[in-house]
């Protein structure tokens, strides 16, 4: 099992009329990844109205702030066990057998135009197995291809964006991954969360998007960017693209300074907590779905 301990700080300042603030910040409640603890803290006394997506376990938190500064401070310690399955053992299911939930993750998004990307994907992916080595080709040519390179895009960059500047952040990366899978009519999804393991030359800890793809009735986490082991990655949001998981939605006037986040990994073997690390095996956060 890993447990993982993260914090996260968000300022900002309301100038002139009180403004409204949708929140992305708690750590997601899935049948994997329990919390343990947590702990919220708002500057202003606000009285926040926190409700749970049903299908991901999103959590959202909603409030009204007054003008002036607004801090928010939320930390958690999240306990995680991952299903893990051999690459080979790991097939796409046929669009017929496909859930109907799952039918919203085959389509174009807001980021993910993976209608544009038929030709191209056509091209570079239809030579490999079906399964997981066909998606493990995809993530392998979009961290091949794309520089991690802070700074390099902005919130209205999508993944055919990304695809000429061969720059981006983890969220390019991710966007990139999701509608070349999706123009193989496999199944991506997008997560936001926060990851441990990163190498500090990065910089400080912030949030991080990652993969997650649908493969023998199971969604797997996959990491485009190569950062962090798929290991050390805490649920935030899930949804088709960044548009459907900002970690803040503002409406008002407001300027904002740079999130500050820490995370850290228990290391007690004897009580079976394990740090992240990589392994050969690829790992699974979610149920199972049956067939439709």
């Amino acid at each position: 099992m890993i447990r993982l301990t993260f914090d996260i700080e968000l300022g900002y300042e309301i100038i002139g009329f009180p403004s409204d603030f949708i929140f992305n910040i708690h750590a997601a409640h899935t049948t994997q990844q329990t919390i343990v603890s947590e702990q919220l803290t708002l500057s202003q006394p606000v009285t926040p109205a926190i409700f749970t997506d049903p299908t991901f376990g999103t959590r959202y938190m909603r409030l009204n702030a007054s003008p002036g500064p607004l801090t928010v401070h939320y930390g958690a310690t999240v306990d995680l066990t991952h299903h893990a399955e051999q690459p080979e053992n790991l097939y796409e299911v046929p669009i017929a057998q496909l859930p109907p939930e799952m039918l919203r993750y085959i389509y174009p998004s807001r980021y993910c135009q993976s209608d544009r990307f038929g030709r191209l994907a056509t091209w570079e992916f239809a030579h490999f197995p079906p399964g997981y080595a066909r998606v493990a080709a995809i993530q392998d040519w979009v961290r091949r291809r794309t520089a991690f390179l802070s700074g390099s895009t902005n919130s209205n960059t999508s993944a055919a964006d990304t695809v000429v500047e061969q720059a981006g952040v983890c969220r390019d990366f991710a966007h990139l991954m999701i509608a070349l899978c999706r123009a193989m009519n496999i199944p991506a999804r997008f997560v936001t969360g926060i990851d441990y393991g990163a190498a500090p030359e990065l910089g400080p800890t912030d949030f991080h998007a990652y993969v997650e793809v649908f493969l023998s009735h199971r969604w797997y986490a996959f990491d485009p960017t190569g950062i962090s082991p798929p290991m050390g990655l805490i649920r935030l949001g899930t949804g088709r693209d960044a548009a459907d998981t900002a970690f803040a939605t503002v409406f008002g006037t407001v300027t904002s300074r740079a999130p500050v986040i820490n995370i850290s990994a228990l290391d007690d073997p004897a009580n079976g907590y394990t740090l992240p690390q990589r392994c050969d095996a690829v790992l699974s956060t979610h149920p199972g779905v049956a067939p439709a």
